[in-house]
């Protein structure tokens, strides 16, 4: 079973993470607990950012990275609160804030103008200094509702109604979100881009 850093720190992805990646031949540690701090998210997309997340990571573990870089796309907010998702409202991780704001950028906005979609893209990095990253991309589509709904998930889980379904995604059954979201598609193609023959690691 391989070793690999999970570059996250947010507990709703890595409960994610931990049950999409059950029965893999990973061996999945998250980076607090080998002492990594999360990295700067300084890039101007989400492939930019999921690559500084692993590669950081990997630098500091020496072990093969996965990372995540995820958001909310809202098309009548031309794409926000995009790669500034978790801090949408200023302080990084305040989802009821982050909520709120959302639903006061939509005020008065009728519910066919209201499409989104959650967009995760995952890297993973056999070394720090991997030429060739392995890249994978999800979207989940759907739209926002007016009120939140349900208590699982977290973020704008409880604001988001996925194409073809009665329940916001905070109402999903867990297992059942682990099937259709973002980040599971994104996972599902991951694995499938790994099954592939892969070029011997650069040194």
């Amino acid at each position: 079973m391989q070793r690999i850093v999970l570059a996250s720190s947010n507990r709703g992805k890595l409960a994610e993470f931990n049950a999409l990646l059950a029965g893999s031949h990973f061996k999945v540690i998250p980076q607090a607990e080998l002492g990594v701090e999360d990295a700067e998210e300084t890039g101007l997309s989400f492939v930019e950012n999921a690559l500084l997340k692993a590669r950081h990571a990997a630098q500091i573990t020496g072990l093969p990275a996965l990372a995540d870089d995820s958001g909310l796309c809202v098309a009548h907010l031309l794409g926000a609160p995009g790669l500034y998702s978790a801090r949408y409202h200023g302080r990084h991780g305040d989802s009821a804030a982050n909520n709120a704001r959302l639903l006061g950028e939509l005020e008065g906005v009728p519910a066919e103008q209201r499409g989104a979609f959650f967009i995760s893209v995952l890297a993973l990095l056999r070394h720090a200094n991997d030429p060739a990253p392995i890249l994978a991309e999800g979207r989940w589509h759907g739209r926002i509702l007016e009120a939140p709904r349900g208590t699982h998930g977290f973020g704008y889980d409880p604001l988001f109604l996925p194409h073809e379904q009665w329940l916001s995604a905070a109402e999903l059954a867990p297992s059942l979100k682990n099937r259709l979201s973002h980040r599971a598609q994104a996972m599902a193609q991951l694995h499938a881009r790994i099954a592939e023959p892969q070029p011997d690691p650069c040194p």
